[in-house]
């Protein structure tokens, strides 16, 4: 996949996420709804500052804080899977940041699997992806939530799934 097309995929995938968790409206706690923010402005944020890492850096922190306060009080809801499914979204989208880090960015040539499956951080990105679309393929064949929201949920999820899948692709 090529980085225009990549960083296209993640605009357009984190504004679908947020429109669609905010259309969702109280069916997602707030621990979901600022993780899906966080999520959407890194993404940008990394398009946008094209692979500067001070950008990288700050947004993975970011996204490691948001992880941890994505789950925060959720026992025992049923918003829980979703928002463990982001946390996990979170952090696969840091270990990217790191790794577009450690190799200088957004390659415009190769993706993943040609120089970041060679070190610690790049598999465990690519373990990550893995488990983040097992994951989604895992929650449209048995949904844990249903109604009206539901959809947009399960649309917010495949959104911002295709989303990390691009930066993955990408850095």
């Amino acid at each position: 996949m090529g980085v225009p097309v990549a960083m296209a995929l993640m605009i357009v995938s984190a504004i679908v996420a947020v429109a669609c968790c905010f259309a969702a409206g109280r069916t997602v706690p707030w621990q979901g709804r600022q993780s899906v923010i966080v999520m959407a402005a890194a993404m940008i944020g990394m398009v946008a500052a094209a692979g500067d890492a001070r950008v990288l850096l700050l947004a993975g922190v970011a996204l490691i804080v948001s992880a941890m306060l994505g789950t925060a009080g959720l026992r025992g809801r049923p918003t829980v899977r979703a928002c463990c499914h982001r946390a996990l979204g979170s952090l696969v989208m840091a270990l990217c940041a790191f790794a577009g880090i450690a190799h200088g960015g957004m390659v415009a040539e190769s993706g993943h699997g040609m120089h970041l499956a060679t070190d610690a951080v790049g598999g465990l990105a690519a373990g990550g992806v893995g488990l983040l679309v097992a994951w989604m393929i895992a929650d449209r064949i048995r949904p844990h939530v249903r109604g009206v929201g539901s959809r947009l949920l399960s649309v917010e999820s495949s959104a911002m799934t295709v989303g990390v899948i691009a930066m993955w692709a990408a850095h």
